[in-house]
């Protein structure tokens, strides 16, 4: 199988791309990637930092600064601050809450549970892994390294 990824060929410019939708179509920027809901706002700037220790700006400002479009201090700074400002998270909290018609207790709950793996429950996992090794071995898999 061969991959192909025409968009790695086009050349994007961040900065040039938001000032030819203002030109364009008068579009305000968001304060940051997929912040343009309050649910995304929430699950991105919140929810995935804050519980699984994940946050959406590393791989988004990596991407810029490996294309020249933003400096590494940069965004070393810009990490140190919460994406999401605290203020607007407890807000949220209540709207989000609201909106998947269950009590702010119980949002709150679901943040604070403890966090499982799919290697909790019943799956079939080893023969994913045993498959992948088998085409590893006898050179099917082109990409894979060889065991």
């Amino acid at each position: 199988i061969q991959v192909v990824t025409p968009l790695n060929y086009v050349r994007y410019t961040k900065k040039e791309a938001e000032q030819e939708l203002f030109d364009t179509y008068g579009w305000q920027p968001y304060p940051q990637k997929h912040f343009e809901s309050r649910f995304t706002k929430f699950y991105e700037g919140h929810w995935m930092p804050t519980r699984f220790g994940f946050d959406t700006r590393r791989p988004q400002f990596s991407s810029l600064i490996v294309t020249g479009q933003m400096n590494r201090e940069d965004a070393i700074a810009r990490l140190k601050n919460p994406a999401y400002p605290l203020d607007e998270v407890e807000n949220d909290y209540d709207y989000i809450a609201s909106k998947l018609r269950i009590s702010l207790e119980e949002l709150k709950e679901y943040h604070s549970i403890p966090i499982k793996s799919f290697r909790d429950y019943k799956n079939q996992e080893f023969l994913f892994t045993f498959g992948s090794r088998v085409t590893r071995f006898l050179g099917i898999d082109k990409n894979a390294k060889k065991i």
